[in-house]
């Protein structure tokens, strides 16, 4: 059998690397190049050095979103895994119908971010009507709306990851715990929560990166209104990439500054949170 694996690996392996060198790896080298040059098309393109970024780095806009994604996503990344947490905790008891409930928390991740944002957008207008204002005119306004948005759509999806862990405890450590004389408080911080650790490192992997990637929520709910005060760093880069004309470098330049701080916050993340898993 492994020989047979080994004879025939190149047949199933070679076209989905050759799909991921033309899909990923070229374009994204290309995307990288670009960025210091100034383009209309890649066939145009013209090196301006450093240009970009500087013009990238000086927009006062961009720098507003940056600070607006980043505080976004602290307090997504807290609500979000706090909230998924406690449901997992109440779902893994032994009561009736949990298998239910836990389907249809999960089901708002299955329906796209720009329907939910529009759905979402007239909800919370219907709402702020009573009191002679709207969405859009207040950036504070938008950002509460998109946790609420964000949070109602990714919960159920991190809740499903922190039943598969709090599910693979051993039995044996609870109750040896109980045995011991251990409080519900100390049995949640002294044994469930260090056990889930791994669970608890993806989580936060990919609330915090989803924070910072998003996009079409932010595009359908707010448009970065007023005034782009409540845009967000992707929707600050495609905006500045179609939307004026000849920042296409600068637009280009900003991609790579936000894929930059993405994989940086990302590692953070990634480096802390394991680190307690090597001491539990």
């Amino acid at each position: 059998m492994e020989k047979a694996m080994r004879r025939y690996m190149p047949i199933f392996v070679l076209p989905t690397f050759f799909a991921f060198i033309l899909g990923f790896i070229i374009p994204f080298v290309m995307g990288i190049g670009l960025s210091f040059c100034e383009f209309t098309t890649v066939t145009d393109a013209r090196f301006v050095g450093l240009s970009n970024y500087v013009e990238a780095f000086k927009d006062t806009i961009f720098r507003h979103s940056f600070w607006y994604t980043a505080l976004f996503a602290v307090a997504s990344l807290i609500v979000i895994n706090v909230l998924a947490f406690a449901l997992a905790l109440a779902l893994t008891q032994k009561l009736r119908g949990t298998n239910i409930f836990r389907t249809i928390f999960f089901m708002p991740n299955l329906i796209g971010g720009i329907v939910l944002g529009y759905i979402w957008q007239l909800i919370f207008n219907g709402i702020l009507s009573r009191y002679s204002t709207a969405l859009g005119l207040n950036e504070w306004y938008g950002f509460w709306g998109l946790i609420i948005l964000v949070s109602w759509q990714q919960i159920g999806y991190m809740m499903i990851i922190y039943i598969a862990g709090l599910q693979a405890i051993p039995g044996d450590v609870m109750e040896a715990a109980q045995i011991d004389g251990a409080s519900r408080i100390q049995k949640l911080f002294r044994v469930t929560i260090p056990m889930m650790m791994p669970s608890i490192t993806i989580c936060m992997f990919l609330s915090i990166t989803n924070g910072f990637k998003l996009f079409d929520q932010n595009l359908s709910l707010t448009a970065g209104e007023p005034a782009k005060m409540s845009e967000m760093m992707a929707l600050n880069i495609f905006n500045t990439f179609y939307g004026r004309t000849g920042w296409e470098g600068v637009g280009q330049a900003k991609a790579v500054i936000f894929f930059v701080i993405v994989v940086a916050i990302g590692l953070i993340q990634l480096r802390a949170t394991r680190s307690k898993e090597v001491q539990q």
